[in-house]
């Protein structure tokens, strides 16, 4: 089982920067990858990026240049740093776990980025 906390959304303007944070605990050793993904209303959840054990890195063309997937080993802990904001990444982000092919899933936290 792995469990996975995120933090750091809220509240920007059209241009602003947030970091949002994915803590994991339970079986961190058998995590492949994790990622992000965002859910705006009415619409379904999309791929944001991924980042491997390895440190790999992809991302979704609409946030290629502007978000950044890093990671800190020893806190166990997964970062979305988004720059340059548009309105249309307002949403809930979600992180993931893959382990072993099963997917693992965070509560969410809302960023709304206002025009």
């Amino acid at each position: 089982q792995v469990q996975l906390v995120e933090s750091g959304g809220g509240l920007v303007q059209a241009g602003g920067s947030l970091r949002l944070s994915c803590a994991a605990s339970g079986s961190i050793s058998s995590i492949n990858s994790m990622g992000w993904y965002r859910q705006a209303p009415g619409k379904q959840r999309e791929y944001v990026g991924t980042i491997t054990s390895g440190g790999t890195t992809t991302y979704a063309e609409s946030v290629k240049g502007r978000f950044g997937i890093s990671r800190d080993n020893a806190k166990n802990t997964v970062y979305l740093q988004m720059n340059s904001l548009k309105p249309e990444d307002t949403g809930v982000y979600y992180c993931n776990a893959d382990a072993r092919r099963v997917g693992y899933w965070g509560q969410g936290t809302q960023v709304t980025v206002s025009s």
